[in-house]
């Protein structure tokens, strides 16, 4: 089945703000605290985004990299990872709505992305 919409899960590090910001633009965000997921690891939070068809935004680079890096080794499957530089909130919501305006949730498959 093909999907259209990027669906985002904020990792925990990820500033709440973000997800209002981005949900006022009509787009679906979960953050870890409203999933149930808070304090879980990052290969728990990756393995949760994946099975709920999510892209995961987080500003943790190093081991999100080696996530993604271990999923291709072993042939799984996420929805994508936005790693984002620590920023202002408003301005990493913008960098976010870009990319959920100009790239469908099926492109974002296997995908990590920098903003």
């Amino acid at each position: 089945m093909s999907r259209l919409f990027i669906e985002l899960y904020l990792d925990e590090d990820v500033d709440v703000l973000v997800a209002d910001l981005v949900s006022a633009r009509g787009f679906d965000v979960v953050t870890t605290q409203e999933a149930g997921q808070k304090g879980k690891s990052d290969n728990e939070q990756l393995a949760f985004a994946a099975s709920q068809q999510w892209t995961l935004l987080t500003h943790n680079r190093v081991d999100f990299e080696e996530l993604a890096q271990q999923y291709f080794a072993d042939g799984k499957t996420h929805s994508g990872i936005i790693i984002a530089a620590r920023r202002d909130p408003y301005e990493i919501a913008q960098r976010v709505l870009i990319i959920l305006n100009h790239v469908t949730a099926d492109e974002m498959t296997n995908q990590v992305r920098y903003i």
